[in-house]
């Protein structure tokens, strides 16, 4: 059962929309994503290029320009070593276009999810000295690959690390963390604990970005010229699942505008393949139909072809590669709906259901997708879980995590390194290996030491306010859309009523899986409800709550007693020409 909570951020709202020109009501909203700052809440409400920080202000930012500028001017060779998913993806065709751009002799490398794992390793390595590579760039990853840095350094190969993941740090016998570097050059990232940098929250393509903008302006090259690579920096921030607000705002609205007027062949195409040719493309598109496409090559294949596609400039090539990534991606689904069902039934048959931390062997699913399912059982069951496969090393098991608001998984995960192979992320998700005869330690220490409660584990809804059906109309929807685009740091804005009055239902789409309320509001206006959830378990708590007969005289339209309250987002409904208001129904009760 979930909890239902109304956010109440307290503020001068009268100040707040005289300064910003904005109505108390989103003055309001604003408060309720806890953006309080002036700086902030005008560069939310007013996202424009201008109000990015000074990349110069990011630690050992200069020193990476500089080494960069050097190497250029002699001619040497760089190498950007990446990541395979979609972030990983958007900084190295940030860093790679941005590179080429400045003169430079660059290529780069992604690691294969399966036979390498995440991150620069040693035989990445060890193939850049034989390349004659001078220096390596690594991107989305680097901060916790203190072995290959420091055998790049022994190899005589300089090494700039950019990145966005959390320091690793060790405990003194005082309890007390000492943060570690790896041996590089240049360690830029934002989350460094002696960084001033203002903003902590840029994805790995925004610290890329944050990079070629510092060496463009070293170089003379026009800062509008860093503004093109806008549209990767956005599909990696929306794919990495970053807040949306501050530097991170500004990116995804403009990389938005540009993504819906591309010039870019693979793009495009990937467009083109997806369904979504002569569509808006939102948050929404990006986070749930390209960026799986794109992160679908870095799981079942190679990740190469994701960013050749967007480097290519022959039209068949692209549509070929595009058609491959959506091909690929329904492929994972399958895979994925598989190995969910599998986790499932192990939990349901078993007593891992009653533990606070999930954590579950499943050797026949893909490493691949591991994460993905881990997502969807922390959703189903409101826990932290750890899906873990058999890896291709021998007695080796690997996965990922995926955890809730009121746990700290890179923290607690990190409380039992000594017995774990490798580890790395942050509060939120987690990639890990141990030994499969370490799984059932590793899965009792994690449940002996956890302080969840009941209220922990008990899913929770955030209201923005009660917001009574008859307030709503256009001018308060278009006012919503100054808040756009939507996404984890700025949720769509949800509202409630109290005692809502059903004047019919109707079951709509091929598949019978949408249904429509005419709801009554309580001066006996009529708005359209919509809900996409699930229509049998509704059916099934009307009869409990009213009765078999009054659902199905909600069905018929004749007068009945059901009453519900409900969550929703209000949104304008366009067909045939033909604007009305409905309202998204989110949760009932």
């Amino acid at each position: 059962m979930e909890k239902w909570y109304i956010r109440n951020v307290k503020g001068n709202l009268d100040k707040i929309s005289k300064s910003l020109g904005i109505s108390k009501f989103l003055s309001k909203l604003l408060l309720n994503r806890h953006i309080t700052s002036y700086r902030l809440m005008d560069s939310f409400i007013n996202p424009s290029l201008d109000k990015l920080h000074s990349p110069w202000l990011m630690k050992d930012m200069d020193k990476g320009v500089n080494l960069i500028v050097e190497s250029i001017k002699k001619g040497e060779k760089i190498r950007i070593s990446g990541d395979y998913d979609q972030d990983g993806n958007s900084a190295i065709l940030t860093l790679y276009k941005g590179l080429r751009k400045c003169g430079a002799k660059v290529d780069y490398v992604i690691p294969h999810r399966i036979m390498d794992g995440y991150g620069i390793n040693e035989r990445i390595v060890k193939e850049a000295k034989r390349d004659g590579i001078d220096l390596i760039i690594t991107c989305d990853n680097g901060i916790s690959a203190f072995e290959p840095i420091r055998l790049a350094k022994d190899l005589g190969i300089k090494v700039i690390v950019t990145d966005h993941h959390d320091i690793a740090y060790k405990e003194d016998e005082d309890g007390i963390k000492k943060y570690i570097l790896p041996d590089a050059e240049a360690v830029i990232n934002p989350k460094r604990w002696d960084c001033k940098y203002p903003f902590k929250e840029l994805c790995g393509a925004g610290v890329a970005f944050k990079l070629i903008q510092a060496l463009y302006m070293k170089m003379n090259i026009n800062i509008e010229e860093s503004y093109k690579l806008l549209e990767f920096v956005a599909m990696g921030t929306v794919c990495d699942v970053v807040d949306l607000v501050d530097e991170n705002r500004i990116i995804v609205k403009e990389g938005l505008s540009r993504i819906n007027n591309t010039q870019n062949l693979g793009l495009k195409a990937l467009i083109k393949a997806t369904g979504l040719e002569g569509k808006n493309i939102n948050t929404y598109s990006l986070g749930f139909i390209i960026g799986p496409c794109i992160n679908a090559s870095g799981r079942l294949d190679k990740a190469d072809i994701a960013v050749e596609l967007f480097l290519t400039e022959d039209q068949d090539r692209a549509q070929k590669y595009a058609n491959r990534l959506h091909e690929l991606n329904k492929k994972r689904k399958i895979m994925t709906e598989k190995g969910y069902e599998r986790i499932v039934n192990q939990i349901e048959s078993t007593d891992l259901k009653k533990q606070s931390v999930l954590v579950i062997f499943e050797p026949q699913i893909h490493e691949s997708v591991a994460g993905i399912i881990a997502g969807r059982v922390k959703d189903k069951y409101y826990k932290p879980t750890i899906v873990l496969t058999q890896s291709k090393e021998e007695g080796i098991a690997k996965g990922s995590g995926r955890s809730i608001e009121e746990y700290d998984m890179f923290e607690e995960i990190s409380n039992h390194k000594e017995l774990l192979v490798t580890f790395g992320g942050h509060p939120m998700a987690a990639g890990l290996s141990l030994d499969i005869s370490s799984i059932d330690e590793f899965r009792y220490k994690l449940n002996k030491d956890v302080s969840l409660t009941v209220d922990d584990l008990t899913p929770k809804v955030y209201i923005d306010m009660h917001l009574p059906l008859d307030y709503i109309n256009f001018a308060l929807i278009e006012e919503l859309e100054k808040l756009e685009p939507f996404g984890k740091g700025n949720p769509k804005p949800l509202f409630a009523e109290k005692n809502v009055k059903i004047k019919r239902g109707v079951i709509l789409g091929n598949e019978q899986n949408v249904l429509k309320l005419l709801l009554l509001t309580k001066k006996g206006r009529i708005i359209d409800g919509i809900y996409f959830g699930d229509i049998e378990e509704f059916e099934r708590q009307m009869c409990r709550k009213f009765g078999q007969e009054e659902l199905d005289k909600m069905y018929r339209g004749l007068s009945n007693n059901i009453m519900l309250d409900i969550i929703y987002t209000p949104v304008i409904n366009e067909y045939m020409g033909k604007r009305n208001i409905q309202i998204n129904i989110q949760n009932y009760r």
